[in-house]
């Protein structure tokens, strides 16, 4: 695989079941790339070490006053020159594209996986985690995998060299031998603990990076409730301490280096002092000392890969085990499914709550509990507890349908949706059925001062359509975020169509319009909205009351009311002290049943008049738009 066939077709099934596994998974998938730089490796690291017994022998033909000699030897050293940079170049690509790859394979399988999980995969692991792993963590991933080639390369090199110095000086090459691997050893009983310390730095670094995305991703409510100093003093105090640990294990990543670069010096006094001891006596020449002691220099270039693999093992098995964490999340239900790919329309019905959505028809669905309402709008488009029964469609159990099929058929916007940066064409590059044209679907949420507000910010774009849009739209409003990613809803079109509170960040004039709008463009299509607000009830064709998990009262928006009590604690927001209060005067006054009667009506009248108010304002003011 090579960096211009970026993506995979396919990254393949990870090994999961740890860290380690999942680094041997990898490493497995990519072995052509790590042959490919194993060979380019040797033939650099030999090439190079093979420069210290052209020098001896060159000294020696001069010594015996061999032209020959020397002109072939010198003839080798730039061959082994061209050899060394020849290989150098080309481990270096192999090695940058092992590790791009390896990363980019990571990143697949992690964006796979969330396509998978859905709005599942954040409330299993942390956003922060997420943002981690799929940043940070990927990079050391990669760091390792391209690191092996080459570690293995330099320790073949290492072996060669022993062997050859053992051949060529068995006196000098032997004290080589025995010293090589001292040194390569040496540094293996400091290992756990800096490996110990790496991983507190990670597990501290981690935190911090899911305080910072938690804090900014609720920046606008800390400013609200001026909790953004408190927040900030949490993210220092975080970040204080990821720097404590990252001190504590430089220092010890100092002194592993201390004794690379301190037995190698070691080792070359020991050969030197006995070298020239065999020289003196006559039992080794000058050109011989001369190879053993350049052999020894030169060594220590590939030595220092021994120090580099251990550092990214060390990094790369706490991202690896919190990316194979990640990956071994799995759907309560298989993403094949057990039955054809073809999308069923009919009816949707939730067996665990009641709730039927009938048809072509506007389904407004009220949940006293917001977090509720969430639940059962993800379990709507097919992400059940695993101890819940699976939503019906036309009969069609969307369990059983293959992941892709059952999303074409329903499709979810949450209460908190998502705009990625970007221009406004690219984020209505979705996959729609094309009965909706995007100016559609863009007036039908009221999107008319969004788009002049994206021209504004957008100095260079005439078309509003290749207007920027910041990350997650952090230059619009809440409202404005919210219009947006409604008119990328209807754009698509789906089958189903369910909206959890899309309006709650919008003014009560632009929400009328957008009910209006939303009623029109979704006629002969089956919608369902999770909302409280007055406005899109009104313009339901069927309402819903589930409270306590079961949908307890169907019907019309005054119709409920008038006649539902629950349903008027939610819709009028009746605080719980108000409700006790007219229970117990029931309760206790029977003879003020009437008396209280009379205001009840007297309220709910008053209600509808103040919407029949608002309904004739809102008229007037489409007309005069109009």
């Amino acid at each position: 695989m090579q960096i211009q066939d970026l993506p995979y077709p396919d990254p393949g099934v990870p090994d999961a079941r740890s860290g380690p596994r999942f680094l041997w998974w990898l490493g497995r998938n990519q072995l052509g790339g790590q042959l490919k730089s194993l060979a380019w490796g040797l033939l650099h690291f030999v090439a190079v070490s093979a420069q210290p017994f052209c020098v001896g022998f060159a000294i020696e033909a001069v010594v015996d006053r061999s032209g020959t000699r020397l002109a072939l030897t010198g003839g080798a050293m730039a061959v082994c020159g061209v050899a060394a940079a020849i290989g150098d170049t080309f481990l270096h690509r192999a090695a940058v594209t092992n590790w791009i790859t390896a990363a980019a394979r990571v990143q697949q399988l992690l964006a796979r996986k969330a396509s998978q999980l859905g709005s599942a995969l954040t409330r299993r692991v942390a956003a922060g985690e997420v943002v981690a792993v799929s940043t940070g963590d990927v990079e050391k991933i990669g760091w390792l995998v391209e690191a092996v080639s080459r570690f293995t390369a330099a320790a073949l090199t290492v072996l060669l060299v022993c062997v050859g110095l053992v051949v060529y000086q068995p006196a000098l090459g032997l004290v080589v031998a025995v010293g090589l691997p001292v040194l390569a050893l040496a540094v293996l009983p400091l290992l756990p603990p800096a490996t110990r310390r790496a991983d507190v730095q990670r597990e501290k670094a981690g935190r911090a990076t899911e305080l910072a995305s938690d804090t900014v991703a609720g920046l606008r409510v800390l400013r609200g409730i001026g909790g953004e100093e408190l927040f900030l003093d949490r993210y220092r105090s975080a970040s204080q301490e990821v720097r404590h640990a990252a001190v504590r294990s430089a220092r010890m990543w100092s002194l592993i280096s201390a004794i690379q670069v301190l037995l190698p010096g070691l080792l070359l006094i020991t050969v030197v002092c006995y070298g020239v001891h065999l020289a003196r006596e006559g039992r080794i020449t000058v050109g011989e000392l001369v190879t053993v002691y350049s052999s020894v220099m030169v060594l220590a270039y590939p030595l220092r890969h021994f120090e580099e693999i251990a550092m990214a093992y060390s990094f790369s098995r706490p991202s690896a085990k919190r990316a194979a964490r990640v990956l071994s999340l799995e759907r309560v239900t298989d993403i094949g499914g057990s039955r054809a790919a073809d999308a069923p329309s009919g009816d949707l019905y939730d067996p665990a709550t009641g709730l039927l959505a009938p048809t072509d028809r506007l389904t407004a669905v009220v949940c006293g509990d917001p977090d509720a309402a969430g639940q059962l709008a993800e379990r709507l488009g097919g992400h059940p507890p695993e101890d819940s029964p699976s939503v019906l469609l036309g009969g069609v159990p969307l369990n059983e349908l293959p992941l892709d099929s059952a999303r074409t058929s329903v499709l979810v916007q949450d209460k908190d949706p998502v705009l990625l940066s970007g221009s406004l064409r690219d984020l209505l590059d979705v996959p729609a059925s094309g009965a909706v044209d995007a100016g559609a679907a863009l007036a039908a949420a009221q999107c008319g001062d969004v788009l002049d507000a994206l021209v504004q910010g957008s100095l260079d774009a005439d078309d509003p359509m290749d207007a920027r849009i910041t990350e997650r739209g952090r230059s619009l409003s809440g409202g404005q975020r919210q219009r947006l990613a409604l008119a990328r809803s209807l754009y698509t079109d789906p089958e189903v169509l369910v909206l959890d509170e899309p309006t709650s960040a919008v003014d009560s004039h632009t929400e009328a319009r957008i009910a209006e709008g939303l009623r029109e463009l979704r006629s002969g299509r089956t919608t369902v909205v999770f909302t409280s607000s007055p406005l899109l009830l009104d313009r339901a064709d069927r309402v819903v009351l589930v409270h306590e998990g079961e949908a307890v009262a169907v019907g019309v928006h005054r119709e409920l009311l008038r006649s539902e009590p629950r349903y008027r604690a939610v819709v009028t927001r009746e605080t719980e002290e108000e409700a006790a209060l007219g229970k117990a005067l029931k309760d206790e006054e029977p003879a003020l049943s009437g008396a209280l009667k009379d205001l009840e009506d007297n309220r709910l009248a008053e209600i509808e008049r103040k919407e029949i108010e608002r309904e004739e304002i809102e008229r007037e003011e489409i007309e005069e738009t109009a």
